[in-house]
């Protein structure tokens, strides 16, 4: 896979730095700097041997420390992307938080589009084991965005509160949040910026600077359950993710407040749709149909997105790779969330929970976040209908769990359709 990913990734930054020979100055001096780069990274200095550098896991519970074992470190510890991106900036958010309450993290990100390549011989195995088997060099990604195939897409708004969809997109040609430096951040943000303003109809919006956004927008946004703060979890701050926070960030949303795109935060973009009740038909087409748009306006502007056929979309955390999707909802479960057979039911039908404000929450009561656990391998029509067809045994379970009568685990279903 690699030989191969390496031509598609030089052949596609050629054409985009052609594309933007006229779209200023400081934009194509600084893509054709970056292309001379490619291929001729340098060592990353060392004063001691990788064995001395070699960090203490011996604590640790996340993919990255399962699958780091010294003699991959030493392999990898003095390559470099071409962006000097190294791999102990790749794994530090992962040495530095050994573990989490809820969920078994990744421990490792991306600081661009290469280190996927240029460090394969760990992000491969930590891939194959965060998306359940998923071959990275043998297996080919698919993408479905034809929402008229989803089947029964409407919960009951007894115990689904909120539906949402999201997913993330990357511009190609400029470095992941964890490596980006100011100048290639407020290229994102004018980028994307640019092209959103081509929206029309029910998704025409506006976009909000962090920077200059007044106090009442600012509190109207929270007051919405918009605007994203600067990140204050570990798992975030320890990637570096908030370096020079608030600039070059921020939230466009259309009028109506229900397709929302967030600017440079853990991604170059988070695209959502979302809306109070059961509706996740309609939050879905919406999704696909803004998401379309939006490519479609930034290919327009000379852009692509980070793409190929075996991880798919190309996103900071590798948890994320594939169709970047996150299907979920906001559902009150108070008998099934204490019933000691949750858990197992949520692994069998690929779903997993969190609190209702994110990774880093508890629930609230009874209510949780509830959510596909695979991004990768599948389309996001079947990640979708696998969150339908979930959602809604969980609801039938706990109908049944008011009546008095048993619910059983159902049969484990399989990630690769």
């Amino acid at each position: 896979m690699a030989g191969a990913f390496s031509r598609i990734l030089s052949a596609r930054r050629s054409v985009g730095i052609l594309s933007l020979v006229g779209a200023g100055s400081l934009t194509a001096g600084y893509l054709l700097a970056r292309e001379r780069r490619v291929g001729a990274a340098a060592n990353v200095r060392r004063l001691y041997p990788a064995s001395a550098e070699y960090p203490d896991l011996r604590k640790h519970n996340n993919c990255m420390a399962s699958h780091l074992t010294p003699a991959v470190y030493a392999r990898l510890c003095d390559k470099a992307t071409p962006n000097g991106f190294t791999l102990d900036q790749a794994i530090q958010t992962g040495v530095d938080n050994p573990g989490h309450p809820f969920i078994k993290t990744v421990g490792m990100v991306a600081g661009d589009e290469e280190s996927y390549e240029v460090f394969a011989d760990l992000f491969d195995p930590v891939i194959k084991e965060r998306h359940n088997g998923y071959d990275s060099r043998s297996m080919t990604h698919p993408t479905d965005l034809d929402a008229s195939k989803i089947r029964s897409g409407v919960f009951d708004e007894r115990y689904v509160l909120s539906s949402r969809v999201r997913t993330g997109r990357s511009i190609r040609g400029l470095s992941l949040p964890p490596a980006c430096t100011r100048a290639e951040r407020r290229e994102v943000e004018r980028v994307v910026v640019d092209a959103l303003g081509g929206l029309r109809g029910e998704l025409t919006g506006r976009y909000y600077s962090l920077t200059q956004m007044t106090e009442q927008e600012q509190q109207q946004l929270i007051d919405d359950h918009f605007l994203f703060d600067k990140p204050v979890s570990p798992l975030l701050t320890c990637a570096g993710m908030a370096r020079d926070w608030p600039d070059a960030r921020g939230i466009w949303h259309n009028n109506q407040k229900t397709f929302l795109i967030w600017i440079n935060e853990e991604d170059h973009t988070r695209v959502i749709s979302m809306e109070k009740g059961g509706n996740m038909k309609r939050v879905f087409e919406r999704f696909c149909k803004g998401l379309k748009e939006v490519e479609k306006l930034i290919v327009e502007k000379g852009w692509e997105f980070m793409w190929n056929e075996h991880l798919g979309y190309v996103l900071t955390c590798p948890s994320n790779l594939g169709t970047g999707l996150r299907a979920g909802v906001h559902i009150k479960l108070p008998l099934m969330s204490k019933d000691p057979r949750f858990p197992k039911i949520l692994d069998n039908l690929r779903l997993q929970k969190r609190g209702t404000g994110g990774v880093d929450t508890a629930a609230v009561g009874s209510t949780f976040d509830i959510s596909n656990l695979d991004r990768l391998g599948q389309s996001e029509v079947q990640l979708v209908q696998t969150v339908i067809d979930g959602v809604n045994y969980l609801i039938e379970c706990e109908k049944r769990l008011e009546k008095g009568q048993d619910i059983r685990v159902p049969p484990p279903i399989s990630q690769f359709k």
